[in-house]
């Protein structure tokens, strides 16, 4: 019984995990995705059974975690650059890669502010932030080179260069108007949405930056068998009938 028990014991240290399938899937998200991709992982687990982990960043510091190995399953970006990036070091599976989403690019207020302004080209922006700073996220976040491209389109990039509060990812912008650090900032409308600490005093127009996209992918290398199922619900009415509850726009699938 002793040579028993001690065959077993070391059959069962050798053996693979038995429910390996049911792993959560660990999911590297753009921040501004957190309140939809939270509910589309609360469907996904009442329809499947399955479980999926997020972890919400700036799309650049997500991507660098993945290249210095942090183990993730699928990557979401706000742009196309930061999932080129990936792509360009293999490591992401270039044949899983589709455009989930698209969005808009809002300026807002605290809720309680009285600033008024039409965006438009030559606008007074510097004259609405008076001795405040615009709240938005760092260059190398693709909100911020969002923000950036639509305000040179514009032509008051110059006016307002000095002037702001660079956050490192667009939901810590957002809280810095939410708060009342900032008179002004730029976050998605999406952001907005969620926020009733602030409001949306206009929507810049598309056509003044590059077009806002998510990407999505299976991170090279991921040994997680339900990570592709997972992806793939992304694609699905269920989850894409979430992600326009929360306002963003659904692609058409390729």
């Amino acid at each position: 019984m002793r040579l028993l028990a001690l065959l077993l014991a070391a059959w069962m240290l050798a053996a693979p995990p038995a429910l390996a399938a049911d792993r959560p899937v660990t999911v590297f998200a753009a921040a501004s995705l957190k309140n939809a991709l939270d509910e589309v992982g609360d469907v996904y687990a009442a329809r499947t059974g399955g479980e999926a982990r997020f972890a919400y960043a700036g799309s650049s510091a997500i991507a660098r975690q993945i290249e210095q190995g942090a183990p993730a399953d699928v990557y979401i970006s706000a742009d196309s650059a930061w999932m080129d990036y990936l792509a360009g070091k293999k490591l992401i599976v270039a044949a899983s890669r589709r455009d989930l989403l698209s969005n808009h690019l809002a300026l807002v207020a605290p809720a309680d502010s009285k600033v008024r302004l039409k965006i438009a080209r030559g606008m007074p922006l510097a004259r609405a932030l008076g001795a405040g700073r615009l709240a938005v996220a760092g260059p190398d976040v693709p909100a911020g080179r969002y923000a950036r491209a639509s305000l040179a389109s514009l032509g008051v990039w110059d006016g307002v260069s000095g002037k702001l509060a660079q956050a490192e990812n667009v939901r810590s912008a957002l809280q810095y108007v939410a708060r009342g650090e900032s008179p002004l900032g730029i976050v998605y409308d999406t952001d907005a949405k969620v926020e009733p600490k602030v409001r949306i005093v206009g929507l810049f127009p598309d056509a003044s930056h590059p077009r806002i996209v998510y990407p999505a992918a299976l991170v090279a290398g991921t040994k997680n068998p339900q990570a592709g199922a997972f992806l793939s619900f992304l694609s699905g009415p269920e989850a894409r009938a979430v992600f326009r509850k929360y306002g963003f726009s659904v692609l058409p699938r390729k």
